[in-house]
């Protein structure tokens, strides 16, 4: 059975020095932006003090709506699947094995162009001063079924 979110907290504030390893499973998705978006690495979980890192699950024809970080370098790894980034208006393919740097303040809306899954590691650094600071949302996510 995998561990719970709020069990790798506790054990994070009881060790603070040793490495945890979350499990996908054991985070809650956030759909807010579409897709399915899992922070997996972050200071509330395990005590980052840096950045935060997690997986975001996209399915054919959904994105992840455009958004900006006002703080925070955004670093994203394609693992599977066929994706393009618009940067500030302007579509990038990107593939399985690609990496992406997406700087401060750049626009980005990540898109599902294929007709898989598409599993994208992401990670940002620095941290924002508080969390809600560290995403400006500039569209509105789709609901699932006008994505397809």
């Amino acid at each position: 059975m995998a561990r719970t979110a709020q069990r790798y907290l506790e054990e994070a504030i009881m060790t603070t020095q040793s490495p945890l390893v979350v499990d996908l499973a054991a985070v809650a998705p956030n759909r807010r932006r579409g897709g399915d978006v899992r922070a997996m690495l972050t200071p509330t979980l395990v005590g980052a003090t840096s950045g935060f890192m997690g997986m975001a699950i996209v399915g054919p024809g959904e994105r992840v709506a455009e958004h900006y970080h006002p703080y925070s370098e955004e670093f994203v790894y394609v693992v599977s699947g066929d994706m393009e980034v618009d940067l500030d208006g302007e579509a990038h393919p990107l593939r399985p094995d690609q990496a992406l740097l997406i700087p401060i303040n750049m626009r980005h809306r990540f898109r599902n162009v294929g007709t898989t899954e598409a599993r994208m590691v992401f990670h940002l650094g620095p941290l924002a001063p508080r969390p809600e600071l560290g995403h400006v949302d500039t569209e509105a996510a789709e609901p699932a079924e006008a994505t397809s």
